[in-house]
């Protein structure tokens, strides 16, 4: 009853724009992270130097509740040629499915990074700073008998000499549709 008191004394449209507001300060306050976070935090992540030879994986797909739906390992094998990074990446995935996606990223004169793959739309585009990096892509996602295109925000973070984790949020017409997670260890750096 007070609040349609209160409603009876503005006009409806100031209403919606109050509403409006609000949300906007909501969700304001989840605000995501910025690349320049990391600017100060070590060890440098520099790809080319990380990716070089021999590196393993192993990740998770997890649906938009978390439930995990698919697990894998992946092979990497990382080869530079002044300013191109090579990656021939070997996946198996826990139901026996194999996959193989070769990745050529060219290091910018800015220092950020370019990349294609067979199954990305267009170009990968990436910049790093500090121990972190972050793309941003589409990847054509096959599922079943069908194609997805799905935005990929993927963010890098270096631990230690050997260790990177990665993060990626895989979404469609804006909505977030899961996230997978890869854990990878080079071979002994």
């Amino acid at each position: 009853m007070q609040i349609k008191l209160m409603r009876q004394g503005l006009p409806a449209q100031l209403w919606h724009w109050m509403g409006l507001a609000l949300l906007a300060l909501v969700l304001g306050g989840c605000a995501s992270q910025q690349l320049s976070d990391y600017a100060g935090k070590t060890p440098v992540f520099d790809p080319a130097v990380f990716f070089k030879g021999r590196t393993e994986a192993w990740g998770m797909f997890q649906k938009r509740g978390g439930e995990v739906a698919r697990r894998f390992h992946v092979v990497v094998t990382g080869s530079v040629e002044g300013n191109t990074l090579t990656l021939d990446e070997r996946f198996r995935y826990d139901d026996g499915e194999t996959q193989t996606r070769v990745w050529t990223l060219v290091r910018q004169p800015d220092n950020s990074w370019r990349g294609r793959a067979g199954d990305v739309i267009g170009e990968a585009i990436g910049q790093t700073a500090g121990n972190a990096l972050h793309w941003n892509y589409t990847l054509l996602l096959p599922v079943g008998e069908k194609q997805y295109e799905m935005q990929m925000d993927d963010w890098m973070y270096q631990m230690d000499e050997r260790t990177l984790i990665n993060r990626t949020s895989m979404s469609k017409f804006g909505i977030e549709v899961g996230q997978v997670t890869l854990f990878f260890r080079k071979e002994g750096a």
